[in-house]
């Protein structure tokens, strides 16, 4: 019990922190939120009475106040520049996004973890050559380049999906699947790279270990002692490595989205910036933060579930 309460604690303080930073930071950004509402050419007086009615005049610690309360509480405000409400239009292209991020992970750890083990069984053969070497070029190549790569190739050149668009999965969601399958391959990709070197260095770890060769001389076969035991001990730190891969995911999502003219949530923070959106950057800023930090703790709690030898400290 004490773990989730010092884990909760830890989220909410380090939350509470994020929220200060992404508060004062947007808040010395030029332009001024009330002439952005009512336009250059508006009334000096109806943009003072505006000011003071947004509370603008407030200090900054009161205008603080006023923005967390209505974090906590659901009034998250309207966005600038699509006059529609934050929460509203937050929870439309978080769940586009979701589509890739989770599509993404699947695709990384569907390759990742066959290709680690691979690399890890051959150790300093062949394989683990032709292993090493691709998952080097995958991290070393940035997240736009695999974006544009599969525009040519799959769009361009083999008409196979789009190059852009999104379809609202409430609508037709194998049609949001096939839009979202390129943007996901692209993050896919170099994520993929990572698991990858991360799961043959876990897996190089354990086929060393002692347990591994009484597997062995008992003359279980080499796919029982790779597969059952030596993968059961590596998925865990893997599954780690994994979780806090999301932050990357959902920092990368800001480019491939808006290289894909994808409208998820990367793609509504990019316009969110470009156009000066305080209180819709301040909302996506938290929400992101939110979502990073609670799937990191569910990989911890995975992490136990998997390994039982592990102690909730």
């Amino acid at each position: 019990m004490s773990y989730f309460l010092n884990r909760t604690l830890s989220i909410v303080l380090t939350l509470l922190l994020i929220s200060m930073i992404t508060f004062a930071v947007t808040n010395i950004l030029p332009g001024d939120v009330a002439m952005m509402i009512m336009g250059t050419q508006s009334n000096p007086e109806a943009l003072a009475g505006l000011r003071e009615s947004l509370g603008l005049n407030d200090p900054i610690y009161i205008q603080y106040l006023h923005w967390i309360g209505g974090m906590l509480t659901g009034n998250w405000g309207n966005s600038l520049i699509f006059k529609v409400p934050i929460a509203t239009l937050l929870l439309q292209k978080a769940t586009a996004s979701a589509i890739i991020v989770v599509m993404s992970m699947t695709i990384a750890l569907a390759v990742a973890v066959p290709l680690g083990v691979w690399s890890a069984v051959h150790r300093d053969k062949w394989q683990d050559t032709v292993s090493s070497s691709a998952a080097l070029f995958g991290v070393s190549l940035p997240d736009f380049f695999w974006g544009i790569m599969l525009i040519l190739l799959f769009a361009r050149t083999l008409g196979w999906f789009p190059s852009s668009g999104f379809s609202d999965p409430g609508e037709d969601f194998t049609q949001s699947i096939y839009h979202a399958f390129l943007p996901a391959l692209a993050l896919g990709l170099g994520l993929m790279a990572h698991l990858t070197r991360m799961t043959r260095s876990t897996m190089v770890g354990i086929l060393g270990q002692e347990f591994i060769r009484v597997s062995r001389a008992k003359g279980l076969s080499e796919r029982t002692v790779v597969w059952r035991y030596a993968l059961a001990n590596a998925i865990g730190p893997v599954a780690t490595i994994a979780g806090l891969q999301i932050g990357y995911l959902f920092g990368s999502i800001i480019v491939v989205e808006t290289l894909f003219g994808y409208t998820g949530m990367g793609w509504l923070t990019y316009q969110a910036l470009l156009n000066r959106d305080v209180p819709l950057i301040q909302a996506s800023v938290f929400l992101i933060a939110a979502v990073v930090m609670l799937t990191n703790f569910l990989v911890d709690l995975f992490y136990l579930l998997v390994d039982p030898r592990v102690r909730l400290g």
